[in-house]
């Protein structure tokens, strides 16, 4: 039970300052935080409840387990939560604690550790971003690159779209970006997976991105992060697509933090985390 609450302790807090903590408002910041270390709280709480009531815990165990297998239709929720929870409803039936309380100071300490280890670093992480309020067109440059990126709007959404969504709003997006034509205009696209590796910034400088194709990964001097010039720190969005094809079926993301991983092209979450931002060169 404390290894399972230590383990979703460490990516809960992980996945808060990750994915979440973007709102500009603290409370709504803590409740988002709060859904990340849901999976935290109820291993927690049947921790404890194993300590005194192992029975009880057990055919808790087993109803969770049940319905999560119904629940989750992925192999990972399923070998996560589901399978894990199911094995603890017979370690609850057969085992016994004599020493409750030093195992129930366990349950909680274990997992407020982990909470502090991993989540404080990235706290001051987040807490230290770079966001100067520009969210308009922005000219680029560095380590070999020279790009406008497209200002907030259809070119910049806030919303998820496809790699062939992207691709489209960009042919059909205006001079300024600001709106889309009826025709293609051909005037704005996506960037390339090295462009956007060699574009990335820490603090108000480049982070020294660069893309190995042999490889098919990208190195950098210093750790990218959710700044402007390129990122909206207030934003949901953290995956960018690319112009780069992995095959023909998949094309590159690129994350605030320099993570490159290839998708299917029809890929769309719906829920606002990937998303795209077109890019064009410098009128001559």
């Amino acid at each position: 039970m404390v290894s399972l609450t230590c383990f979703w302790a460490f990516w809960g807090i992980k996945e808060t300052f990750h994915e979440g903590w973007y709102y500009d408002s603290l409370p709504k910041n803590i409740v988002l935080s709060l859904a990340y270390l849901g999976p935290m709280f109820a291993f927690l709480f049947l921790g404890l409840l194993s300590v005194f009531y192992p029975r009880i815990t057990s055919a808790v165990c087993l109803a969770v387990g049940i319905g999560a297998l119904f629940f989750f239709q992925t192999p990972a929720g399923r070998q996560l939560i589901a399978a894990p929870v199911i094995v603890l409803c017979a370690a609850c039936w057969f085992g016994r604690i004599e020493n409750k309380r030093p195992a129930a100071m366990l349950c909680v300490l274990a997992p407020m550790l982990v909470l502090v280890a991993f989540g404080l670093p990235d706290a001051i992480r987040v807490a230290h971003r770079v966001n100067d309020g520009n969210f308009g067109a922005r000219l680029v440059e560095g380590n070999g690159v020279r790009l406008i990126w497209a200002p907030q709007g259809p070119g910049w959404p806030a919303k998820s779209a496809s790699w062939r969504e992207a691709r489209e709003i960009c042919a059909h997006l205006s001079e300024d970006g600001l709106t889309l034509s009826s025709q293609e205009l051909n005037i704005w696209r996506l960037p390339t997976v090295e462009e956007a590796v060699r574009s990335l910034v820490r603090h108000g400088e480049n982070a020294g991105g660069v893309w190995n194709p042999e490889l098919k990964r990208a190195s950098y001097r210093a750790a990218p992060d959710k700044e402007t010039p390129l990122w909206n720190p207030h934003s949901s969005v953290i995956y960018w697509w690319t112009a780069t094809e992995s095959d023909a079926d998949r094309a590159y993301f690129v994350v605030y933090n320099g993570g490159v991983f290839p998708r299917k092209k029809s890929f769309n979450t719906g829920g606002g985390y990937q998303s795209f931002r077109a890019v064009k060169k410098e009128p001559s």
